[in-house]
């Protein structure tokens, strides 16, 4: 048994002991690197769980709960944004988020809503190129010789370090930045620790690519460790792109640390997965998800993008690592320790869209560090954090091959026997509404014309032999698991909560040069893919969605076992299907909404937002079994995951929502 093992085990019987003496959820927390009653990090605590120990609110007044304060955020930036992505934090009696499209740093007064104060980066060239402003998910808390500090890093990429008290920059922390309107401390262009050419003021040139971020950064043992976002790859005309390498910076003097680089170079393990040179000019790869760390066993969880094209891969022939894989980093060094790729060669868009979830589960009278990966192909991979090893065997099955001109798709893929997929995967006749046999009758008629298949079914190009208008994937990049969802687990229980949608998509694609738009800011390389996707669509019959429900849903799954508990749809039946003239009459199930969930996990419940496309409505329900105990009425929809701290011995619950009635703002609730 090695030593990080060890060290596992005796914690995880340490903590058993602890639960029988005190209060396990006391114990837990703090052993995650979060105070109980806080929320010191994007998902709660470094694990990513979205767990809190706290039990004010449960199932006898989850009803009551009434707003305390709305907090807006609509005038951060040149324009209302109508979606606010950020989950905040809570430390020390303070609220910190990020709004708008400059994603300024506000922190809260977490009774009143009140703004205390605020830092904005000035506007580059560099900002004006990025196509992820408004996709700023919160911030990072750290303590510095005692005192808080709040870490951003912004669409032009740079990183800065704020007195978490006063907002100011960090003294002594970074380099000086000479771009006019920049802090004279408190920052780091991470520009210059990538190893690319680049200009100051207008960042990468567009022929090598562009590089922004997105997540927060996360802080284990003083180490700042950065992932990054690029330019989405389903817009991607062209092959190069800059690989999104991972960053680590000191806590408090800014100093770079070390790169983890995303694609291996000559003589580094997986180089041999990238053929015919691609590695030296292939990009994207990134850590675009927020990142989880085991702080005890010092390592960091790296959950990696798709990459350049997400439907075509032609040009790089292999599996490609680190693409589409989860990556355990030493957090001292940036050592790879273990990686686990769950796609091969994608040309699904299948990137791994959330944070890791840790959790310490006992299997089989065996005490298993867990690290569990959700996915939009609607798999839970589950494996041993510390040697990376599958807890159930995950195997390689046949998939079906592409037929597109130079592709190479890969023969198998990783596919696990527990827990099973979690929602729709693969497109069968069966699949498609059944309401009425009419219904049924135009669906099928409409899935006629594209190609379907199983789980990994390759995309068609235009002009393919069977004549076909595109492959229907099921789910699609939007679909199974995604960021403005995604996974919660209550490690008292073992059981993981996951929020999904079917969303399946339809891609056809078609040659470079006909989609290339040189002048377009937004496009980075030199060289034109030779297809690209197009912009295949499809859409059910008068109106209705072409499968039967649930078209959302979320499922409980025991992680001791693998297998699923129960799953209930997400929300109620929308209007538009309740009220659809061919439906009246007819006894149609709850559907639940076609939006991905925003679940969080207390000591007494299960809790959730219907998500960007359902109703602005907030649910809780019994954790053991699905059943529904509440619901109260938001002004409106909620945008990505809440939030829940403990502030002057009451308890409070904030929800990031957003819409056409409300720019992006978040809605704190309470008891009377």
């Amino acid at each position: 048994m090695n030593f990080a093992r060890a060290r596992m085990l005796l914690r995880y019987i340490s903590g058993l002991l602890i639960v029988w003496i005190a209060s396990a959820g006391a114990a837990i927390a703090q052993e995650r690197g979060n105070p109980v009653g806080e929320w010191r990090y994007w998902g709660a605590d470094a694990w990513s769980t979205r767990f809190v120990p706290l039990e004010q609110v449960d199932a006898t007044n989850f009803s009551e709960l009434e707003v305390a304060w709305i907090w807006r955020g609509d005038n951060f930036g040149p324009e209302p944004e109508y979606v606010l992505r950020s989950t905040p934090i809570y430390a020390n009696g303070r609220l910190f988020t990020v709004a708008g499209s400059r994603r300024t740093v506000a922190a809260i007064d977490p009774a009143t809503g009140e703004t205390l104060w605020t830092f904005g980066e000035p506007p580059t060239p560099r900002w004006e190129r990025s196509e992820r402003q408004n996709y700023g998910k919160g911030v990072a808390y750290s303590e510095v010789d005692g005192k808080g500090v709040v870490y951003v890093t912004t669409p032009g990429f740079f990183l800065h370090a704020l007195d978490a008290d006063t907002g100011s920059p960090l003294e002594g922390f970074g380099r000086a930045v000479s771009i006019p309107g920049f802090p004279t401390t408190g920052t780091v262009d991470m520009l210059a620790d990538l190893g690319h050419p680049y200009d100051e003021r207008g960042g990468i040139p567009k022929e090598r690519g562009n590089i922004t971020t997105s997540s927060p950064p996360i802080v284990v043992d003083g180490v700042v460790i950065v992932g990054s976002s690029a330019s989405r790859g389903r817009y991607n005309t062209r092959v190069e792109n800059v690989p999104g390498d991972v960053l680590a910076y000191d806590a408090r003097s800014g100093e770079h640390l070390w790169t983890f680089r995303m694609i291996p170079r000559p003589g580094e393990p997986g180089h041999e997965t990238w053929e015919s040179g691609a590695w030296a000019f292939t990009g994207n790869m990134n850590a675009w998800a927020p990142l989880s760390a085991d702080p005890e066993a010092g390592l960091v969880f790296v959950p990696t993008d798709a990459p350049t094209n997400d439907y075509f891969g032609g040009f790089r022939p292999g599996h490609n690592l680190f693409a589409n894989s989860i990556v355990a980093l030493d957090v001292r060094t940036g050592r790879r320790v273990w990686h686990f790729q769950t796609v091969h060669h994608d040309v699904w868009d299948y990137d791994n869209p959330v944070a890791p979830v840790l959790v310490d589960v006992e299997v089989g009278g065996r005490a298993v560090p867990m690290v569990v990966q959700t996915t939009k192909q609607a798999f839970a991979y589950v494996l041993d954090r510390i040697t990376g090893e599958p807890v159930w065997p995950i195997v390689e099955r046949p998939v079906p091959q592409s037929q597109v001109p130079g592709e190479q798709t890969a023969a198998t893929q990783p596919i696990p026997t527990r827990p099973a997929g979690y929602e729709l995967q693969g497109l069968r006749e069966d699949d498609l509404i059944d309401f009425t046999p009419e219904l049924r009758e135009k669906a099928v008629a409409i899935v006629e014309e594209f190609q379907m298949g199983p789980l990994f079914t390759p995309p068609v190009h235009v002009g393919n032999s069977a004549g076909k208008r595109g492959t229907i994937t099921c789910p699609g990049s939007d679909g199974g698991t995604n960021i403005p969802g995604g996974p919660a687990v209550d490690p008292e229980a073992g059981v993981l909560y996951v929020a999904s949608v079917k969303g399946c998509s339809a891609r056809l694609l078609v040659p470079g040069s006909e989609r290339d738009v040189p002048e377009s800011p937004f496009t980075f390389g030199a060289t034109i893919a030779d297809w690209v996707t197009g912009s295949t669509g499809f859409a059910g019959p008068d109106g209705l969605p072409i499968l039967k429900p649930p078209y959302g849903r979320i499922t409980a799954i025991d992680l001791k076992s693998g297998e699923h508990l129960w799953w209930i749809p997400n929300g109620d039946t929308p209007d538009w299907v309740e009220t659809h003239p061919l439906l009246q009459g007819l006894d149609i199930p709850n559907t639940g909404q076609p939006s991905h969930a925003t679940v969080l996990v207390t000591r007494t419940l299960l809790m959730y937002g219907e998500g960007r496309a359902g109703e602005p409505r907030f649910h809780a329900v019994d954790k053991r079994t699905g059943e529904r105990v509440g619901t109260i009425e938001l002004p409106a929809p909620t945008n990505t995951p809440p939030m829940s701290y403990m502030h002057e011995g009451r308890q409070y619950i904030v929800l990031p929502v957003g819409g056409d009635n409300l720019p992006g703002s978040l809605v704190a609730l309470r008891l009377p």
